[in-house]
């Protein structure tokens, strides 16, 4: 039976490296960090560095077959995104969608007509779906 590769978490700085290699596709160290946003940018060796630890986490993989390394994603963005919140939920929110939802809604910022109109499409294929 076939398990499904554990989800390494990633920090906050590996976040970022990995939303690069998500819209780039497969990169350099180089590239990954000239695409960082300037103010988050930091110094060429830092990526690097964070890189290194991410291969050995299992975030990354890399072909060195090359003198410029190439660094790919081991794991998608939506993957990834659901992971995260998974972790999120069940810390911030004892598991509870629901509870997650209405903060959310009721957040600082409310939900403009377009967002509802998405939420309440979802929520309607969502009822749809049940038994």
């Amino acid at each position: 039976m076939t398990r499904k590769q554990a989800l390494p978490t990633p920090t906050p700085a590996e976040l970022d490296l990995l939303k690069v290699l998500w819209k780039r596709g497969p990169s350099t160290v180089r590239e990954i960090h000239e695409a960082l946003p300037k103010t988050g940018r930091g110094v060429y060796t830092t990526a690097l560095k964070l890189l290194q630890i991410m291969h050995d986490k299992g975030l990354v993989e890399r072909d060195d077959s090359q003198r410029a390394h190439i660094y790919r994603p081991v794991f998608g963005k939506e993957r990834t995104q659901r992971q995260l919140l998974q972790n999120f939920l069940g810390k911030v929110y004892e598991g509870s969608a629901a509870q997650l939802v209405m903060q959310a809604l009721g957040a600082a910022k409310p939900a403009d007509r377009e967002e509802l109109d998405r939420i309440r499409a979802l929520l309607d294929t969502m009822e749809k779906e049940q038994p």
